[in-house]
């Protein structure tokens, strides 16, 4: 009976989120408290925490505790991903990314996006390219490919070189008559 009332309850927060948060929060502390270690309520209160207060540091807790729970639910790990980059946390991520693209299941193309994210924040524009490139190759959903073109079209007018006017002959010479006088 539990685990049905449990199953009840997340599927009301599931259902709730994110148009609905007072009743999804109130299902979410119900469904944990008939089992604390479900990785698929972990994991939404995690979303409430990052996506709606902006509170990452709690989030990462709900995240790293589903992950501990089942390491290979695939839905966990974008989320968490997304955010450790919204908190800065660069090292973690990468690590995160690497071990979620040896996991059966999982996005690749929104992992390999998120990596691209990754090097893009360090600077590294050129491997983020080809990232992207490789997101949109593992890409399976319009979506996400119209997302990724765009994002690719983004980070390549980044490290366009701007062209320099070269200046014409007449005006060279003209300067180098007014300071010759």
């Amino acid at each position: 009976m539990e685990n049905n009332l449990h199953n009840n309850y997340l599927f009301k927060a599931l259902d709730a989120y994110p148009y609905e948060l007072e009743e999804t929060l109130e299902a979410l502390n119900y469904a944990l408290s008939y089992n604390s270690k479900d990785a698929q309520a972990l994991c939404l209160m995690g979303r409430v925490y990052a996506e709606q207060l902006k509170d990452y540091e709690t989030a990462k807790y709900y995240y790293a505790e589903a992950v501990a729970h089942e390491m290979d639910m695939p839905k966990t790990y974008p989320f968490y991903i997304q955010t450790l980059l919204w908190n800065e946390d660069y090292d973690e991520a990468e690590k995160l990314i690497a071990f979620a693209l040896t996991l059966k299941g999982v996005n690749k193309a929104i992992l390999h996006y998120y990596k691209a994210v990754l090097l893009e924040e360090r600077g590294l524009f050129k491997a983020a390219i080809k990232v992207y490139k490789t997101a949109l190759k593992l890409a399976t959903d319009n979506c996400i490919i119209n997302y990724v073109e765009n994002e690719l079209s983004r980070v390549k007018k980044k490290i366009k070189p701007k062209k320099k006017k070269k200046k014409s002959k007449k005006k060279k010479s003209k300067k180098a008559e007014k300071s010759a006088k």
